[in-house]
């Protein structure tokens, strides 16, 4: 099988790693850096570079770009996809790319699989690509009514054969409305929380609580800001709730009610111990 990667990032540079690691898939890149392009033709990630209009000898792509970047992609691109092949995103939201490509391709007999690979780092560029990355995470697709069950199949067996630990599938909404908690409003949280008057203090007096809650705020503002707006709706549900519960919490402590701030903090550790639970569950 040919396989392009276009976009070769952290995700999409990993994710050709991963293939020329645990398969003898030929893996092209495309990327509009050039540095990028000579940086993998030297470690061997890549096999070769194609151009778009070189994309119709693949019999997949792998689009490793921002939401926007990857619809605009498949727009501009659309007739030169090599027909009956496929075409997947690594975006961290659906519906909006998903509806579009969907849109796009219509009636091109080229099939488009949302996915979404549950890996990353708070760092971004091919420089810090692995071929490890993606060891033991797990692999979101998100198939509509559209999606022939051979493509979903096909995509499943690569993910497997490269490392993921399993796949989950998930409609494109149910995606986006579990990833605003999952992944999205810790970052918002995490990139609040850095800005307390108290962060350059903190030097020999903090530990795992702060490095845990801290590490995600070292992030990609170009990349969040479109995953933020293009899945507002769910991220404010999320938002909203947190605030609510936060200010719980601080009325507790405002009004010395230490009978609330129990209840409170043994609700927080209860429901902790089930999701621990119902995870071991599924495992």
């Amino acid at each position: 099988m040919k396989i392009c990667v276009a976009g070769l990032g952290l995700i999409g540079g990993s994710l050709a790693k991963a293939i020329k690691k645990h398969t003898d898939e030929i893996v092209y890149g495309l990327d509009i850096n050039r540095d990028t392009i000579a940086s993998a033709l030297a470690q061997e990630t890549i096999d070769g570079e194609l151009t778009p209009q070189e994309l119709g000898c693949c019999d997949m792509v792998i689009l490793g770009l921002y939401p926007q970047a990857t619809i605009d992609f498949i727009k501009a691109n659309k007739d030169y996809f090599k027909k009956g092949s496929i075409v997947i995103d690594t975006c961290g939201i659906k519906q909006a790319v998903v509806e579009a490509a969907e849109e796009t391709l219509s009636g091109t007999d080229v099939q488009f699989l949302g996915c979404h690979p549950m890996a990353g780092r708070e760092f971004w560029g091919f420089a810090y690509a692995l071929d490890n990355l993606f060891d033991k995470a797990s692999f979101i697709m998100t198939p509509t009514e559209n999606t022939p069950p051979e493509v979903i199949e096909k995509v499943r067996e690569l993910a497997l054969r490269i490392g993921f630990a399993g796949c989950v599938t998930a409609t494109p909404r149910e995606h986006d409305e579990v990833i605003a908690f999952t992944s999205q409003l810790a970052h918002v949280v995490s990139s609040a929380y850095i800005k307390s008057p108290s962060l350059f203090k903190q030097a020999g007096f903090s530990a795992g609580s702060f490095k845990d809650l801290t590490r995600v705020a070292k992030l990609n503002e170009d990349m969040w800001t479109s995953l933020f707006l293009l899945n507002r709706e769910p991220l404010l549900f999320e938002l909203d709730h947190i605030i609510g519960a936060l200010t719980d919490y601080r009325d507790a402590i405002k009004d010395g009610d230490s009978g609330r701030l129990h209840e409170l903090l043994k609700e927080g550790r209860e429901l902790k111990e089930r999701s621990i639970e119902n995870a071991a569950k599924k495992a």
